[in-house]
């Protein structure tokens, strides 16, 4: 990256050149990184972004020491003069968890389910500068106090299981910050939380950053982070880097067409709202949902949880309504209310027919025009049916009247429409990229010719520029199809573009409804102000 003219440029702390990340595979060598170019300034946060599967991850990993049994790492990366690649074993370990330190996208299943998080966070302490557990305790207490984790006497004895998803991202910062580094690496660290919660740990990262003069090197693909977040950015696809530069200059003048492409996925345009005369579809009233409390052996608790309180929603013909919240508001149990597949309290009618007392035998035939498209397309696609199997199964229940050919139809007619290959059908999950399986999830649902479809967070776990993709499509099939959609998902800029009608939820209630342009420009209540507020815009 070049430096700017003048005497006060921040010393170049990492330089990497010519770096090369290779995989061995059955199927011949995968060249992950393709020998790149980067330099980290003292100080500075660098953000490298890129769609999944650009070589961000790999080139860390590779300067690391951190490839998989099967990669191989060749080229230059020097820490303050010193060279990593190629050094040995222990001499590295002295760098990284010490000036060199990472933070990864899910703490879960990067802390260990078997021990305190006190002991987890001492352990690099212990390992670098030496002593016992013990004497690591008030550095740790010190530690857990600077994330700004509640009450750390009592929380530093417990596990990471006991710790919501914001607190173990903490823990996993405390971690890294355990010896003061030179260094963060902090790899997609927010894309699993809720707005509010990411704003609170890039504020912390930055306050941070500031008290200990560290650099950060920023591995993301949100584009309204790395705006507010970084002074570099250095953008790779196919494990090349295809342009660096400030932010400013990356967002206002980009040079190349990729970068230019991640800019245009951010989610844009508007929804009209459905005319006045439109039909109301579903209507949900007096919603209550209560979920019984453990009451097992060890469980210490018993009694209900209230996940649905006293909530009204009515959907028409051709509406989005999009439902925000964080974890734990209630929107995906209310999706799930609203299709009578949980138990719940209150009056429902679909079509203006009564569906409140309609036990499973009766709601079947309604199925199909009540679709649901899931977050994880992975995990609600079975890995051992092809894709022509997945997105039939509901034809052999709602029209078993069909024939082999009339399915194998339908199934290419679906693929078509969601922009698949129909002759992809015989093949499996696992031969696809998330956006494909997304795509496949929802011709499952709309083979069926549903009118009603809730998508639970059906792009949370796709690159922006695939979002982007799934978001065209849904629009699309809307407009041809007439489709009442319920729109879930903790990704503003996302819900802005769906829906026309937007409600806020917090701890089962609803805050806060109305037009989607009103709720964005104008919130009246606290907590919608706090969401947009926290949310980072490209």
């Amino acid at each position: 990256m070049a430096d700017h003219n003048g005497t006060d440029t921040p010393e170049t702390i990492l330089a990497v050149r010519g770096l090369t990340v290779n995989f061995a595979t059955p199927d011949g060598t995968v060249q992950a990184v393709k020998g790149i170019d980067l330099d980290v300034k003292a100080g500075e946060t660098l953000a490298v972004v890129g769609e999944s599967g650009s070589g961000k991850s790999q080139t860390m990993m590779g300067i690391m020491g951190l490839l998989a049994g099967n990669g191989s790492v060749s080229g230059s990366a020097r820490y303050r003069g010193q060279e990593l690649v190629g050094l040995p074993h222990k001499a590295l370990n002295a760098v990284r968890g010490a000036k060199i330190t990472m933070i990864f996208q899910e703490p879960m299943t990067s802390l260990n389910p078997l021990y305190t998080i006190g002991r987890q966070v001492a352990e690099p302490i212990v390992h670098h500068r030496g002593g016992s557990f013990k004497q690591a305790r008030k550095r740790v207490l010190e530690l857990l106090e600077l994330v700004g984790i509640p009450d750390p006497q009592r929380r530093i004895d417990s596990y990471p299981h006991e710790l919501s998803g914001g607190q173990r991202q903490r823990v996993m910062i405390a971690m890294a910050l355990a010896n003061e580094p030179d260094i963060l690496i902090a790899d997609e660290p927010t894309t699993a939380l809720d707005v509010t919660i990411q704003a609170q740990i890039l504020d912390l990262l930055r306050s941070l950053q500031a008290r200990f003069g560290m650099a950060i090197v920023l591995i993301t693909h949100d584009l309204g982070i790395v705006r507010h977040f970084a002074n570099h950015v250095a953008v790779m696809r196919r494990g090349e880097v295809v342009e660096t530069g400030t932010t400013a200059e990356i967002f206002e003048a980009p040079k190349a067409d990729y970068t230019r492409m991640l800019l245009d996925a951010e989610p844009s345009g508007r929804k009209s709202s459905p005319p006045d005369t439109a039909p109301i579809m579903l209507e949900g009233r007096n919603v209550i949902v209560d979920y019984a409390l453990g009451g097992g052996l060890f469980s210490g608790k018993s009694g209900t949880f209230r996940a649905i309180d006293d909530v009204s929603l009515r959907l028409k013909q051709g509406q989005t309504i999009g439902i925000v919240g964080e974890s734990g508001s209630g929107k995906s149990t209310l999706g799930r209310a609203l299709l009578r597949l949980i138990p719940s309290s209150g009056s429902y009618t679909f079509e203006r027919t009564d569906i409140s007392s309609f036990d499973r035998g009766a709601m079947r035939p309604l199925r199909k025009q009540l679709q649901l498209v899931f977050q994880d397309p992975y995990g609600s696609l079975s890995p051992r049916q092809t894709v022509g199997e997945i997105i039939t199964e509901g034809l052999y229940v709602h029209e078993p009247q069909l024939s082999r050919a009339d399915r194998d139809r339908r199934a290419i007619a679906a693929l078509t429409e969601v922009g698949l290959d129909p002759a992809s059908r015989n093949r499996y999950p696992h031969e696809f990229s998330g956006g494909q399986r997304q795509r496949i999830a929802i011709a499952r649902a709309i083979i069926l010719k549903p009118k009603i479809v809730i998508l639970d967070e059906p792009t949370s776990a796709l690159d922006r520029s695939v979002q982007g993709q799934v978001i065209d499509l849904l629009r699309d099939l809307q407009k041809a199809h007439g489709l009442s959609y319920i729109f879930i998902s903790h990704d503003l800029s996302v819900v802005k573009a769906m829906s026309d009608y937007v409600v806020v939820m917090k701890n089962g209630k609803i805050v806060e409804e109305g037009e989607t342009d009103a709720i964005f420009d104008a919130p009246k209540a606290a907590y919608t102000q706090t969401l947009m507020g926290a949310a980072f815009t490209a």
